[in-house]
Parts: C-alpha cells; structure tokens; sequence
C-alpha cells in the first residue's frame, strides 16, 4: 500500500515539474518575442526629427503641412518656443497621441477576440498586422504614406496585452507577479537597446539626401518577421478550446463599450463578476489611468525640461534614458519578480509614493546629480506600478474574460498616454516647468489615496 502511495506521489511530483517546466518554456518564449518587438518598435524613436524633417522638406506634402500648421497653432497657443526642434517634439507627440488612441480602440477586440479564439492566432495575427506596418514605413516616400504605416501598426499593437492575458492564463495567482515583471523586463530592455540602435541610424541618416528610412524600417521588419516565424514554430496554445468563449461577441455587450470611455471605466463588456468584484476592477481601471495620465504627461515634457533647465543634447538625453531603463530592468529583474502573492498593492502604493517627490525633485532640480536622484525614484515608480497593477486585475474575471479585462486595462491606459503629453505640454508652456512637475506630483495623491483606500479594504475582507 506504502509502494503504491510513493508511485502516486512521484507521478505527482513529476506532473507539478512538467507543468512548471512546461510554463517557464512559454515564459521564455514570450520574453524572447516582447525583446525582438520592442526593439523593433523603438528603433524609430530617435528618427522621428530626421523624419519630420524630410517630410517637411517635401512642400507639396499637403498632409504634412496640414498637420504642421495645426501643430504651430498649437505651439503658439501654449507658448513654446519657436523652434524646429520642439516644433518637431510636438509633432512627434501627436504621432505618438495617434498610436496611443488607436491601441485605446483596438486593444478590447483583440482582447476578445483571443478569448474566442485563443491567444496563439490572435496574436499571430496582429504580429503580422505590425511586419505590415513596417513594410509600408519601408516605403513611405510621403508623409501620407508614414501615417498609414503608424495608423496599422497602431490597431495591431495587441501582444502586449496578449502577453498578459498569456501569463494570466499559465500562472497561478501567487506566481502571476513573476510573468507580470518578466513583461516589464522585456519593455526595458527594448527602450534601452532600441533607442541606440535607432540612434546609430539617425547619425547615418544626416550623411544621406535619399531613403534613409529604407534601412531601419528594413530592419524593423526582419525582426518583425522573424518573430512571427519565431512564435509560430515555438508557442503553443495557452488557453483551451473548453475555456474559451463562446464568440467574439460574448465578449462585450455592444460595440459602444470600445469607443465609449464611460463604459471602459465600468468595464462594462466584463460580465460574470459579482459586485464587489466589479467595484474593485473599477477602481483599479480609474487608478491606473490617473496614474498614467500623468506619468505619461511628465515623462513626455521631461525632454523639455531638461534641454531647457540643464541644456542637454539629444545624446545626453540618450543616456538618461539609458540610465532610467537600466535602473528599471534591475528593479524589475531583481525585485518585482520575487514579489509576493498579495504584497502587490502594497508595492504599488510605495512606487507612487516615490514618484511623488520625484517630480517634485525635477521640478527645483538645476544640476545633474539632483536630476539623476529624482530619475532613480521615477524609475523605480515606472518598474514596479504598471506590473503590479496589472497583476491584481488579472486575477479578476473568468478564464473566458481574461483577455477582456485585460484589453479594456489597457485601453484605458493607452487612452491616458494619448491624452496625457498633450494635456500636459499645454500645462508646461503656458504655467511654465515648476507648476507643471509640482502639479503632477501633487495630483498623483489622488490615485495614491484609492489605492490605499483600496488596501485598506481588502485588509477588512480579509
């Protein structure tokens, strides 16, 4: 009776090893792919005033010149400077504020659609939406051209939000923090190295009259297909056919849920959640894009501040940012991974009780070294809130509904960082950088104090 307890246990012991095996291998999978996405996603980064600058030069682009005169409307109504380089900064802005709003919009179908159809093809899917937008970047000879290629790329996005759902669906909630900070490495190690390889083709780009764009979005789009080569030979399946949806319309009521923002905030297309659930999702959603509008805001003025405060060049800004996501790969690499099951919240209101004072610090900061400390508690901020929060609304909904509730999380997120640089470049050249920072780093008490509350609870219920 003994032998066949111990046979039973062994089977059982090597059934745990092969499951964690089994999910470690999709982990690594998955790191790989976000790595090889995100370098190709940021190369282009440092080449957007090289971009704006060739397209302007093309006078008869009506689409450009459009856009620059509403962009030069916008300049004069803030106050900013005059200048071809901010002039490019706010351009390159509302580029970004497109991509943004157009993740906003797509990020609850794909959502839904993989908890109809499973993540693997849906994913799949929109890597190849993203090699597309490349291919047409390749070939942007017109600014008309460039937008298409940001408009296809931007509805594709989805693998990050896919990733999640992924890690979601493999994990058990004591060990989700670990996916969750797996994700958040792979980001920093992408806007690291991305951004210097894209500088080195922005120093080739000045020494060209043609297509210096060919090259990088060349570049962009091998890596793009190679990881869709990559994930379709490697990655398996992660959610089965017995737990999915059963259609893509179950997944929302109505279509309104992904173009009305009131209705996100509701998380209205998540259904089968008991009212306390459904309260706490809520508050959660409206944390994380108070959050992140002004992260978001603050993080993109933060060029301006320091070219104008400490008179950096492009390269010094390079650095910093170099410097900001080094820290952030070691937090997220050495810290948040080993994070306990429920010390999430906790986490998270110690990243935003440090953010605080970081913007605090920028906005008196006249040298380097107090630069530098303020940008350490940022980046500790930016590798601990998002991947924590993240964590704790995964652990909501249903396994048919987790791509949903993530998809509309990162709607609103994605909605808070196409409304945030523009709100707050508005803030910055018309009160000027003290009242900017100051603010924000005053108005971040508010999604501070309804996480507490939000601590305080659960504490209670528990």
């Amino acid at each position: 009776m003994s032998s066949t307890n111990g046979a039973v246990g062994q089977k059982s012991q090597r059934g745990k090893e092969e499951k964690g095996d089994g999910e470690n291998r999709i982990l690594a999978i998955l790191f790989v792919s976000l790595v090889i996405d995100l370098l190709a996603f940021t190369v282009i980064l440092p080449l957007l005033p090289s971009l704006l600058d060739f397209y302007g030069s093309q006078k008869e682009d009506q689409l450009y010149q459009s856009l620059m005169n509403s962009v030069r409307g916008f300049r004069e109504l803030v106050g900013a400077p005059d200048t071809p380089r901010w002039n490019s900064v706010l351009f390159g802005g509302l580029i970004g504020s497109l991509f943004s709003m157009l993740q906003f919009l797509a990020s609850p179908v794909v959502g839904a659609a993989s908890d109809a159809y499973g993540r693997r093809p849906i994913l799949i899917v929109s890597m190849i939406g993203v090699a597309i937008s490349y291919a047409v970047w390749a070939v942007s000879h017109n600014f008309g051209l460039f937008v298409i290629a940001r408009i296809i790329g931007g509805l594709s996005k989805g693998n990050i939000s896919l990733s999640t759902a992924v890690v979601a669906d493999i994990l058990p909630q004591e060990r989700r923090g670990k996916g969750m900070a797996m994700i958040g490495v792979a980001f920093s190690i992408g806007f690291v190295f991305g951004p210097l390889i894209g500088a080195g083709f922005s120093v080739w780009a000045r020494q060209q009259d043609g297509a210096f764009y060919t090259p990088p979005a060349l570049f962009a789009l091998v890596l793009a297909v190679t990881d869709v080569i990559f994930v379709f030979l490697f990655f398996k399946e992660t959610l089965p056919s017995d737990k999915r949806a059963k259609s893509v319309a179950s997944g929302w009521q109505n279509t309104s849920h992904l173009i009305n923002p009131v209705s996100l905030f509701k998380f209205s297309s998540v259904t089968k959640l008991s009212k306390t659930d459904s309260q706490t999702v809520q508050k959660l959603g409206v944390v994380y894009f108070i959050y992140l509008f002004l992260y978001s805001g603050l993080e993109f003025t933060l060029t301006f501040l320091t070219h104008n405060r400490l008179q950096y060049d492009s390269m010094q800004q390079g650095k910093m940012f170099f410097f900001i996501g080094t820290v952030m790969a070691l937090v997220q690499g050495g810290y948040v991974r080993r994070i306990k099951s429920g010390k999430q919240l906790r986490i998270a209101t110690v990243g935003m009780s440090l953010l605080m004072p970081a913007f605090v610090i920028m906005a008196f900061a006249h040298s380097a070294p107090m630069m530098y400390l303020a940008l350490m508690l940022f980046a500790f901020a930016s590798a601990t809130v998002v991947p924590c929060l993240t964590t704790l609304i995964s652990e909501y909904g249903g396994s048919d509904q987790k791509g949903v509730v993530l998809g509309v999380f990162r709607s609103l997120g994605a909605l808070a960082r196409a409304l945030g640089p523009v709100v707050s470049s508005v803030v910055y050249w018309s009160c000027g950088d003290k009242v900017c920072y100051l603010t924000g780093g005053v108005l971040l008490v508010i999604p501070y104090l309804l996480l507490r509350k939000l601590k305080t609870h659960q504490a209670k219920s528990d």
